[in-house]
């Protein structure tokens, strides 16, 4: 039995301007859930700045696409 699967990188793939945007909205929808009382905002709001700050975003990753202009920070 192999239960091997295809491992996704942790390379930096979220551009500064697109780490802005995710930080922006993310904060939108964290402060939106909290008058709202909405659980899927406030945990997708922390997923977008949690994305931000790592600079990494899984879907991009699983999709090959990297918003990162010249070379990606280490």
């Amino acid at each position: 039995m192999d239960f091997s699967f295809k491992r996704i990188k942790f390379e930096h793939n979220v551009g500064e301007k697109d780490q802005k945007i995710r930080y922006g909205i993310g904060t939108g929808f964290v402060c939106i859930s909290l008058f709202t009382a909405n659980a899927f905002l406030l945990l997708f709001g922390i997923a977008l700045i949690g994305s931000a700050y790592l600079s990494w975003c899984p879907a991009y990753s699983g999709l090959a696409m990297n918003t990162c202009s010249g070379e990606a920070k280490q």
